[in-house]
């Protein structure tokens, strides 16, 4: 709890950095794996684009030791971070690893379920999530390929082998665990990892830290809102371990997510009030979120998506 305490203290400073180097090179993880809240870990990722140095651990890698068994939220980026990631668990504890969730459809949730199938377990994820990987997995998998090299050895496509609409629920030890699908967000098949009895979220790419968040062209921004003032805000979680950045509290990534997500979208609606066109809204002010690691990759683009959205709204 003191850990977690001091994160949050400290919630307003950027911590990570696109320049540090892999914090935990014995490892293909990025770092190693730390106890958030009694029971749950999570494996920082790096808040910069996936590389061969971070072995495309970029977002972050959870686990729920719950007495009876081990929950894995996100199969990772590949086979070999699956792999590191379950080392990292053997360590901490001798129960066996009995569920994995994938946050999303994207390479870095759905991956590393090549090792975990071999393995034997079960790997929950939802229908849309399913079905995105299902079309996309070998462009994901080729994409890993070409910046992972030999860290992508043995990775394959393979998808959930269980899927559901809006949530799935297990009582697993000490722990009472709801997967739910909370609505339209940052990618088809976005969920969040709710304990209820603990107050903490596992949210997913529904939330951000520390790093800008990507806008996709499926990302339907004006969505995205309505499920975070809706249903994620509703959760009123003490404690929130996002899907990237470090675990804090639902204040800083609602700043950081909802937040950045209003500035935008006002931005570009008062650029389009005034007739501007696409080649400008590239360069709407997003200076004060500038500070934030994957700025200079990402708030072009951002802006541009955002535009093209909006235009026809």
């Amino acid at each position: 709890m003191r850990w977690i305490a001091a994160w949050i203290a400290l919630a307003g400073v950027a911590h990570a950095s696109e320049d540090i180097a892999d914090k935990y090179p014995g490892s293909l993880l990025y770092d190693e794996p730390v106890e958030v809240i009694p029971g749950v870990f999570s494996a920082i990722g790096a808040s910069s684009p996936p590389t061969y140095e971070n072995a495309g651990h970029n977002n972050n890698l959870s686990f729920i030791v719950t007495g009876d068994g081990v929950v894995v939220i996100n199969g990772g980026a590949a086979y070999g971070l699956a792999k590191a990631l379950h080392d990292e668990i053997k360590v901490i504890t001798d129960q066996p690893v009995k569920l994995v969730f994938d946050e999303n459809g994207q390479g870095h949730a759905m991956l590393g379920n090549s090792y975990w199938a071999e393995q034997g377990v079960p790997i929950v994820a939802h229908t849309d999530a399913a079905e995105e990987f299902e079309t996309y997995g070998g462009t994901i998998l080729e994409g890993m390929k070409r910046y992972n090299r030999d860290r992508a050895q043995g990775t394959f496509v393979q998808g959930p082998t269980e899927t559901f609409e809006d949530e799935y629920i297990v009582d697993m030890g000490d722990f009472h665990i709801e997967a739910r699908h909370l609505g339209p967000a940052h990618s088809p098949g976005d969920i969040v990892i709710w304990l209820p009895e603990q107050s903490l979220v596992i949210s997913g790419d529904m939330a951000f830290h520390e790093r800008l968040l990507p806008i996709f062209e499926d990302t339907l921004t004006a969505d995205w809102l309505v499920t975070w003032d809706t249903e994620f805000e509703a959760l009123n979680a003490t404690y929130v371990i996002p899907g990237h950045g470090h675990p804090t509290n639902m204040a800083q990534v609602r700043r950081y997510t909802r937040d950045y997500l209003i500035y935008l979208r006002a931005k570009i609606g008062a650029h389009l009030e005034a007739g501007g066109d696409l080649a400008d809204a590239y360069y709407v002010d997003q200076t004060p979120y500038a500070h934030l690691d994957t700025y200079e990759e990402l708030a072009t683009k951002n802006a541009g998506r955002v535009y093209e959205q909006m235009e026809f709204e």
